[in-house]
């Protein structure tokens, strides 16, 4: 089995998350260290070398911090490792004999007709862990009681929850991400919805303006619709690889960027008294797909931008990304296995304990998939 370590490239995507740098080119194979600050000052304990003795109130910090990923989680398997996809080609269709026998012609009734059967593997996992150290004795003198060093204990263990869910996040939007731009890289069902837009109604809309005109949301928003319909047909439209394939509403996953989501609130279901006729249903919204930026403010070249060297190795630089419909077979996390370990250190008195999370990001673009953008062309 191929495994891969992640934490270096983990670490550097943290950092665009959060606006700590612009968003920056990432080969999504590896994650950095952001590492961590450690203070120094008089009269401290000797475990995190910030505390000072006998304070007087400790405030935690320990909100709890939900997923805010699409749920593309899938089954795992406890035995073996590889996921073996099996698809069978649908067979041609032959003329019926009945109906035009002949006196004299023999009929041969054993002719071998297999089918067309295809395999697909899939055989690699992600790797990274969270190590995290608790001590006893030498924090008891930060403290006045048990129970304000426990909570102490539960905000670093709740801490480092939030940060397990925030790579596991980030990792879930790199799967999406590099799916899209696969599609950028095959060429395959991008669909520029403000070209379509300016060509059909002859306009001239850039898209600077677009998010706020309603006509083209609405324009935008049928559209969109429209595609969600055509997946339920069998077609081979859809995919890279000339599948007939179809994917029901239930199977399709539709993720929108938040900033189309809020325009066609505010400038489009607001000022039509019939929502339900121009509204999207069903989908997940993303404030952005790589990073928001550091110094633009969400502005909209930033949080729509995707800039990633896929698995397929094409470098693919856009932006203008609204949002996908893919069949939930096209992306998915499966076969997770968080857990955690422990060591004691009698020599030290301490206790080590290592989050550890192992998961396989799944691309598969024989299924189904389509991507919106707004873009001057």
């Amino acid at each position: 089995m191929k495994v891969t370590q992640i934490a270096e490239i983990l670490n550097t995507v943290n950092k665009e998350v959060i606006g700590e740098t612009a968003v920056v080119n990432e080969d999504l194979t590896n994650i950095v260290d952001v590492g961590r600050e450690v203070l120094g000052t008089v009269d401290i304990e000797n475990y995190t070398k910030s505390l000072i003795d006998r304070i007087g109130r400790v405030v935690f910090w320990d909100r709890t911090y939900n997923s805010t990923a699409p749920n593309i989680l899938v089954d795992s398997w406890e035995f073996g490792s590889i996921m073996e996809k099996i698809r069978c080609e649908l067979p041609d269709v032959a003329e019926n004999p009945s109906w035009k026998l002949t006196k004299g012609t023999s009929y041969d009734p054993f002719v071998f007709n297999p089918p067309t059967v295809k395999a697909k593997f899939f055989n690699s996992k992600t790797t990274f862990e969270i190590p995290i150290s608790f001590v006893e004795e030498q924090i008891k003198s930060a403290f006045t009681s048990a129970s304000e060093m426990s909570r102490f204990f539960a905000m670093i263990e709740n801490r480092v929850i939030m940060k397990m869910t925030l790579c596991t996040d980030n990792m879930i939007m790199r799967t999406i991400n590099n799916l899209i731009a696969e599609k950028f890289a095959a060429n395959n069902n991008v669909i520029n919805l403000l070209a379509n837009y300016n060509t059909k109604f002859s306009t001239t809309l850039t898209a600077d303006k677009a998010l706020s005109d309603k006509e083209f949301l609405r324009y935008a928003c049928k559209e969109i619709n429209l595609y969600s319909d055509y997946m339920t047909r069998a077609s081979m439209l859809f995919n890279d690889k000339g599948y007939v394939a179809f994917t029901p509403k239930d199977k399709q996953k539709i993720v929108m960027l938040s900033e189309f989501d809020k325009s066609a609130a505010f400038y489009l279901y607001s000022d039509t008294f019939h929502n339900s006729f121009v509204q999207l249903n069903g989908y997940t919204t993303v404030p952005y797909w790589q990073g928001s930026g550091n110094d633009d403010n969400f502005a909209f070249n930033e949080i729509s931008k995707i800039d990633v060297k896929t698995a397929s190795g094409t470098t693919i630089t856009k932006t203008g990304i609204i949002g996908t419909i893919f069949d939930e077979n096209a992306c998915a996390v499966c076969n997770a296995n968080p857990r955690t370990t422990s060591q004691y250190n009698a020599k030290g008195e301490y206790i080590n304990y290592f989050h550890k999370w192992d998961c396989s990001y799944i691309n598969d673009t024989n299924e189904n998939c389509i991507v919106f953008v707004v873009a001057d062309a």
